[in-house]
């Protein structure tokens, strides 16, 4: 058995200079960040300063693989995008699944840096060692289904993974995003503004190595294990025919749908809008990412004459909730015609929601009238005014440029609304209303690039087992997902697991939901891939140094216990309707975020890493 330590693969891109430098990750970095989100975060450490905007050609945008990625590990697929936020002007991330994350690898590129500004539009193509710039004048304009198949044509090449911008980003959105294989969204925090500012309409790849393996005997036994257990697991089933579209009549169940703008937690018309009406009337097929053995995601194909041609790849549950029930829309074709929009012109579907539910609520109240809004009627439930708005926001034209900085930027500049904007630290809230689920309020509060569940994803409240709460976390009542107590600690734990996740690339649906590994687990397949020694406790640790590394750069840019808040309406309006399972709940913030701190190791007052905390994690410089 012949074991050697992997050495990460790092990529330089200046397209400033047109410059490109090849290199390999320190190894003290590997071994305590590991990969994907890991590295990007020890990156942005060292170069985020407050005076470093986002939009400025010396801030780095940055993409990286973690080491499962393309070896075959079962939802290990996936990619993190980072930069400084021009949405939130805080730490900026996102992350999707498919299957550029792996032809990154395939192509030899663990992390690539993506810096300067090109002089004229451009496609950055990566053919294993060749690195070169394309002039894409002709791909300017274009949305994303568009640029994906004319950087096939162009590449003659139809194997290549494309992850692309739409006119969106190109327009300025503050929540563009960059869209891998057609639909894979890395969409939050406005990743795709960034390249769109770089003149870099697209990231072409194509690569014909495999992934290193440091021990593939031992590597091979740890996949075995993972896909068993995945087989085995009761949820396994109802994932590979619903994957997240499952959610729009569990939560509706339980009170939890955000129902036009979160002023119930019931959709009347959820039956209609179901990810179970979508498998009968319109899935053709089920559709995975690389090497995943949970089919998910779905190819759809929609016969409504409204709509002519109408087929893709999702939804997922965010943007069809978003489209449905936050919006009041009972119209299932007209929404799945809207996600469809959001991908092809590259705009966060959760942020676009957002943004028309806000004015939508704002309108019902008598807040804005049809001089601002473009003469439009935004009732809620009107599925056309929603299309409509789509279209404006990604051309930044009339009512949609107002919305098109995000959905605290528009109340601000409108001067109402304030206290409806659902948003934590600038970033839109998710489809969930979270009076139904405290432990994902305190998650939302406190995650690094705003109101997120995916930061955290403590889906173990859900579980009821009291007596795995006490084994866990000692308090039972961290399984009760109306209560309060404990969920500081449950947090923390969850919060730790998806850095992990993130670092090694693996979807969070089996590693944070179905929890298929614990930490020895984990560094089992980390040092059969790395050809590493590090223990459970070290995997875990290194989820802790991520999630401090990224409070850092967030206190380095002014944020505090002060912005780790949720909206008003989880903390002082009981949820309702009165016959929910959720109804009269309200989000106890201040001791829950008590309990994060304390749990945290940091300061309860400021909300920030205490020195001894640093030093134990080795971040104190």
């Amino acid at each position: 058995m012949n074991r050697q330590r992997q050495m990460g693969r790092d990529v330089m891109v200046d397209l400033t200079r047109g410059r490109v430098v090849r290199g390999s990750v320190d190894p003290l970095d590997r071994r305590r960040f590991l990969g994907g989100r890991g590295l990007t975060m020890a990156t942005l450490l060292a170069r985020i300063e407050p005076d470093l905007g986002p939009l400025v050609p010396d801030a780095p945008l940055l993409l990286s693989a973690g080491p499962l990625v393309g070896t075959g590990f079962p939802g290990g697929a996936r990619f993190n995008v980072s930069a400084r936020s021009p949405q939130t002007g805080i730490l900026g991330d996102s992350n999707a699944g498919g299957f550029f994350g792996s032809e990154l690898r395939f192509a030899g590129v663990d992390r690539l840096t993506i810096e300067g500004a090109a002089n004229r539009p451009s496609l950055l193509v990566i053919t294993d060692d060749d690195i070169r710039l394309v002039d894409a004048k002709t791909l300017w304009g274009l949305d994303v289904v568009e640029t994906t198949e004319a950087v096939h044509a162009m590449l003659g090449d139809h194997r290549v993974r494309v992850a692309a911008i739409g006119p969106a980003a190109e327009n300025g959105v503050a929540f563009a995003g960059i869209f891998a294989d057609l639909v894979r969204a890395a969409a939050r925090t406005g990743m795709g503004a960034v390249l769109a500012s770089k003149n870099l309409k697209a990231i072409a790849v194509r690569g014909t190595r495999a992934v290193p393996i440091a021990d593939p005997d031992r590597f091979a036994a740890c996949l075995s294990v993972a896909r068993d257990r995945i087989r085995e697991h009761p949820e396994y089933e109802i994932r590979t025919r619903l994957g997240t579209t499952q959610l729009v009549t569990k939560l509706n169940a339980i009170g939890g749908l955000p129902t036009r703008h979160f002023q119930s937690g019931t959709f009347e018309h959820a039956d209609a809008v179901s990810g179970e009406r979508i498998e009968v009337e319109y899935k053709v097929c089920g559709k995975a990412c690389f090497a995943c053995t949970i089919p998910c995601s779905r190819q759809i194909v929609v016969d409504d004459e409204r709509y002519p041609g109408l087929s893709f790849e999702g939804p997922e549950y965010e943007p069809l909730a978003g489209f449905t029930a936050r919006v009041g829309v009972a119209d299932l074709p007209l929404a799945l015609f809207a996600v469809d929009r959001c991908n092809r012109l590259g705009l966060d579907a959760i942020s676009t929601s957002e943004v028309i539910a806000w004015a939508m609520e704002c309108t019902e109240r008598g807040w804005l009238d049809s001089t601002v809004t473009g003469r439009r009627d935004l009732r809620f439930g009107n599925g056309g005014a929603v299309l409509e708005l789509i279209e404006a926001i990604a051309r930044r034209e009339g009512f949609g440029d107002v919305l098109a900085d995000g959905v605290r930027s528009a109340a601000e500049t409108l001067g109402v609304g304030r206290d409806l904007a659902m948003e934590v630290k600038g970033l839109e809230l998710f489809q969930a209303d979270v009076r139904a689920m405290k432990g994902y309020g305190l998650g939302n509060a406190v995650a690094s690039r705003g109101a997120d569940h995916l930061r955290s994803e403590p889906w173990f409240e859900f579980s009821g087992d009291r007596e795995e709460g006490v084994r866990r976390y000692g308090v039972a009542e961290t399984s009760d997902r109306l209560a309060w107590r404990g969920k500081g600690l449950l947090v923390k734990d969850y919060e730790e697991r998806a850095a992990i996740a993130d670092a090694l690339g693996i979807c969070k649906n089996i590693y944070n939901n179905m929890e298929i590994w614990d930490w020895e687990d984990t560094a089992a397949a980390v040092n059969a891939v790395l050809g590493e020694d590090l223990t459970g406790e070290e995997i875990r640790l290194a989820g802790e140094r991520i999630v401090n590394a990224e409070r850092l750069i967030n206190a380095r840019l002014g944020i505090g216990r002060g912005d780790d808040r949720l909206p008003q309406r989880f903390l002082e309006e009981p949820a309702g309707p009165p016959d929910s399972l959720s109804a009269g709940s309200v989000v106890e913030l201040e001791p829950m975020l008590d309990e994060y701190y304390e749990a945290r190791g940091w300061d309860r007052r400021s909300g920030l890493p205490t020195a001894a905390k640093l030093r134990e994690l080795g971040l104190e410089e």
